[in-house]
């Protein structure tokens, strides 16, 4: 297997992609009038929405073995692109607690929460990097089959999937306390979607995409078609055991979100690099933390401010809902807000200004 010899633009369009998505459906005007595919599942099943963040972490895995293995392959020392892997993974999780702290810090009525979207792609990094680096495919297909084996294990031990008295919810109690995501007030039950033993099958999630990259690199398309295809048809027979669930990130949906992935790097791969596509998202793609965590960051500052009702009513709600209603206006709020990152990471892309954590 050859090393690559340059970023693709089809997985940086990609990963734009997929953060822009990230920012549409992180950002709504107003949360009580959001269109159905722009939200989570409100616990089993799986919209688009849900799709986005197994994507990401998947396109994590890619990005490893297109930017990783290559340098092994020259020469490079294997403890030295672990240690530089580590340092980021770190450097990424420490970002996502800081926000945290941020959103606890000036927002009123927040409360304090440890784990997080950063934070699950921090720890996924650098489990994918160790299994890059030191393992070979058989091992990692062994991985993925003992994770998703494992926690399904888990979860049919721990009893009933429902929502606050799963066991996936009862560990985050123990661990984090009330420093979670969501908490029950009729119960004082908690719950957080990106807590630790979900961690586990988001790990499958990145390994998976680095076994989809290893194929991209070696110019297997069928195979990664075929994959996919596979992915989703066991990922549906499997959720009529354990259903789909973004939550508790349960093995179906793992490979349902999989099988996507593995056609939409695909499709991406095939229009931008083979047919010469625009690489749309792929300024989105190249800047994703900055654009990730600076959107996570405004949606911060502006409540704190007092600022963002204003604008939204004054430039969104009360002009456009008279005349297409309040899931319009809600809309019109999250598009202008990822034109606004489209804009920045733009400018950002022109003065070659990369946010490299």
């Amino acid at each position: 297997m050859n090393a690559a010899p340059h970023r693709l633009a089809s997985v940086d369009a990609l990963r734009g992609c997929t953060v822009a998505a990230m920012l549409l459906v992180n950002d709504p005007g107003d949360w009580g009038h959001v269109y159905a595919p722009l939200d989570h599942a409100a616990w089993n099943g799986c919209t688009p929405t849900d799709l986005i963040f197994p994507l990401f972490l998947f396109v994590v895995g890619v990005s490893v073995a297109l930017g990783m293995l290559p340098r092994l392959e020259q020469g490079a020392a294997p403890a030295l692109l672990m240690r530089t892997a580590l340092w980021r993974a770190l450097r990424i999780i420490a970002l996502g607690v800081a926000i945290n702290l941020l959103a606890w810090f000036l927002m009123p009525g927040a409360h304090l929460r440890f784990p997080g979207v950063l934070q699950r792609i921090g720890v996924c990094y650098a489990g994918v990097a160790l299994f890059a680096i030191y393992t070979k495919p058989r091992t990692q297909w062994a991985a993925i089959a003992l994770l998703l084996i494992g926690y399904a294990t888990l979860l049919w031990w721990g009893g009933s999937l429902a929502p606050w008295i799963n066991i996936i919810s009862r560990v985050d109690s123990a661990v984090f306390g009330r420093f979670v995501y969501l908490i029950d007030p009729s119960t004082g039950r908690e719950h957080d979607p990106e807590g630790l033993l979900g961690t586990l099958p988001s790990l499958a999630t990145a390994l998976l995409g680095l076994r989809a990259g290893c194929w991209l690199r070696q110019g297997q398309r069928k195979t990664l078609l075929i994959a996919g295809l596979v992915a989703l048809v066991v990922g549906v027979l499997w959720s009529l055991w354990q259903p789909l669930n973004k939550n508790l990130w349960t093995p179906s949906f793992v490979l349902w979100c999989a099988g996507w992935s593995m056609l939409a790097l695909l499709a991406f791969h095939v229009l931008v690099d083979r047919y010469g596509w625009p690489a749309l998202g792929r300024r989105f793609g190249v800047n994703a933390i900055a654009a990730y965590a600076g959107s996570e960051l405004m949606q911060i500052v502006l409540p704190a401010l007092g600022w963002q009702e204003p604008i939204y009513q004054r430039l969104f709600a009360r002009p456009i809902t008279p005349l297409a209603g309040a899931y319009v206006a809600s809309l019109a709020y999250a598009l202008a807000f990822v034109a606004v990152w489209w804009l920045i990471v733009c400018a950002m892309d022109r003065r070659r200004w990369y946010l490299k954590l």
